[in-house]
C-alpha cells in the first residue's frame, strides 16, 4: 500500500479520492511515498529514497526544490488551472478597485462612526474618491496562460479593449482567447498603449522584477498595475518611485510585503487568488488524482519537472523509467528486456530538456534481478515496477 503524507490542511474531496484509491493518507508519516502539500516550504527538507512524488494543491511550485527533485526522480505535480476561476474573479474586482478608489473610500466612510449628520458628510466628501471608469479603457495582458486568457475574455465582456503579449502562449489558451483580444509582438506596445496593465506570469529568475523602473518609464502616466500571480514580478522599490512620480496612480496586488503596506495608492490582499472553498478544494482533488494515477499507474499528466506521459495498460507489468535524455537509452531499456526473453507489449518514451521519461508495458512478470540491472544502466535516475 502506498502512503501520502499531507503537510497541509487538504480539502477532504481529495483525501477521499486517495482513499478510494486504496493509498493511506498520514500526516505522521517519516518516509512516505508522496507528499500532498499547498503551501508548505520544503526546500530544505530531506527526501527519503521511497518518496516518488509531490502533489502541489495549487499552481505555484516555488516552494517546491524542482531541481532537486528531477535528480532524485521525484515527479513534482501542481493543480494548473484548478483556481483560474477564483483568480479571474479577484482580477475582475483588481480592475475595479484600480480605477474607482473603493478602498480609500470605505476607509474614510468608517471613520464617520460616531459622527452627527454623516449623510451630509458623505455628499461633501465623495468627491475626494473619484475614480475613472473602465470600459473603453486599454488593459494590458502580460501572460495569456489558462488564467490570463480568461481574464482577457473577461476583460472584453467589461467593454475593454485588450492587447495581450505571450510569445509562449499554448494552443489551448490560443484556443480558449476571444479572437477581440489584439496580440502585441512585443512588451513595449502593451506598455506604450495600455491603461491598465496586468501580470500573470510565473516567478522565474527571467522574469523577477519583469516590472521594474525601465518597464515603468514606457508606460503610460497614470497607468495602472495589477499582480495577481507572483510578488517578485514586480519591483517593490520601482513601483513606489513611480507612484510617488505619479506615472503609476495605483497598484493593486495579492502580495503585501512591508513596504507596501500603507503605501499610499497600493491596494494589497493578503494572498486571496485561490481562498474560495471551490478553489481549494478543485486544487485538492486535481493533485489527489495526479498523484494516485501516477503512484498506480505512472502517468505523469501535469508534471512540471516530466514530460506529459499516459499510456493505456497493456500485458502482465509496467516499467517506469525516468532518466537523462541521451541517445540509445531506450535500446539498452529493450536489451535488458529481451535478454530475459520477455516480450514488449506497448511502450511510450518522451523528453523535456534533459530528462525523458519511458513506460513499457511487457507480457511477463518483472523479477528483481531485471529490475536492478535496469537500475544499474548509465544515465538513470529511477525505475519502477507496477
Amino acid at each position: 500500500m502506498y502512503e501520502i503524507k499531507t503537510m497541509n490542511n487538504i480539502a477532504q474531496a481529495g483525501l477521499n479520492i486517495l482513499g478510494s484509491k486504496g493509498i493511506m493518507v498520514n500526516v505522521e508519516a517519516e518516509d512516505p511515498d508522496a507528499l500532498l502539500i499547498r503551501s508548505a516550504k520544503i526546500h530544505d527538507m530531506p527526501f527519503g529514497d521511497r518518496l516518488l512524488a509531490i502533489g502541489r494543491a495549487g499552481v505555484g511550485t516555488d516552494n517546491v526544490p524542482i531541481d532537486r527533485c528531477t535528480e532524485k526522480g521525484i515527479v513534482v505535480f501542481n493543480a494548473a488551472g484548478a483556481n483560474a476561476q477564483a483568480v479571474v474573479e479577484l482580477a475582475v474586482c483588481s480592475l475595479i478597485l484600480a480605477s474607482r478608489n473603493i478602498m480609500d473610500g470605505a476607509f474614510w466612510a468608517r471613520s464617520l462612526a460616531g459622527r452627527d449628520n454623516i449623510e451630509a458628510e458623505v455628499e461633501s466628501g465623495k468627491k475626494n474618491y473619484v475614480g475613472p471608469e473602465i470600459m473603453g479603457k486599454t488593459l494590458g495582458i502580460i501572460g495569456l496562460g489558462n488564467i490570463g486568457s480568461r481574464i482577457a475574455n473577461a476583460a472584453i465582456g467589461l467593454g475593454m479593449d485588450v492587447i495581450g503579449y505571450d510569445p509562449y502562449m499554448s494552443v489551448e489558451s490560443a484556443w480558449r482567447i476571444s479572437g477581440e483580444v489584439r496580440h502585441a509582438e512585443d512588451l513595449a506596445t502593451v506598455y506604450r498603449q495600455s491603461d491598465y496593465i496586468l501580470i500573470q506570469l510565473h516567478l522565474t529568475d527571467k522574469t523577477r522584477g519583469m516590472l521594474g523602473a525601465d518597464a515603468f518609464r514606457q508606460m503610460k502616466n497614470g497607468v495602472r498595475i495589477i499582480n495577481l500571480a507572483r510578488g517578485g514580478l514586480v519591483d517593490t522599490d520601482a513601483i513606489l518611485a513611480a507612484i510617488a512620480a505619479g506615472k503609476v496612480a495605483r497598484y493593486v496586488t495579492d502580495f503585501p510585503d512591508d513596504k507596501l503596506i500603507g503605501a499610499k495608492r497600493v491596494v494589497a490582499f493578503p494572498h486571496l487568488g485561490a481562498s474560495t472553498p471551490e478553489s481549494e478544494e478543485k486544487c485538492a482533488i486535481m493533485a489527489a488524482q495526479e498523484l494516485s494515477d501516477y503512484l498506480l499507474d505512472g502517468t505523469t499528466k501535469n508534471s512540471v519537472n516530466l514530460p506529459d506521459v499516459s499510456l493505456d495498460r497493456a500485458g502482465e507489468a509496467r516499467i517506469c523509467v525516468i532518466h537523462d535524455n541521451v541517445p540509445r537509452m531506450i535500446n539498452s531499456f529493450l536489451d535488458v528486456i529481451s535478454a530475459e526473453d520477455i516480450n514488449v507489449e506497448h511502450m511510450i518514451n518522451k523528453a523535456r530538456g534533459d530528462v525523458a521519461y519511458t513506460i513499457i508495458d511487457v507480457g511477463s512478470p518483472v523479477t528483481a534481478e531485471m529490475a536492478a540491472k535496469l537500475r544499474g544502466l548509465s544515465h538513470v535516475r529511477r525505475v519502477r515496477v507496477l
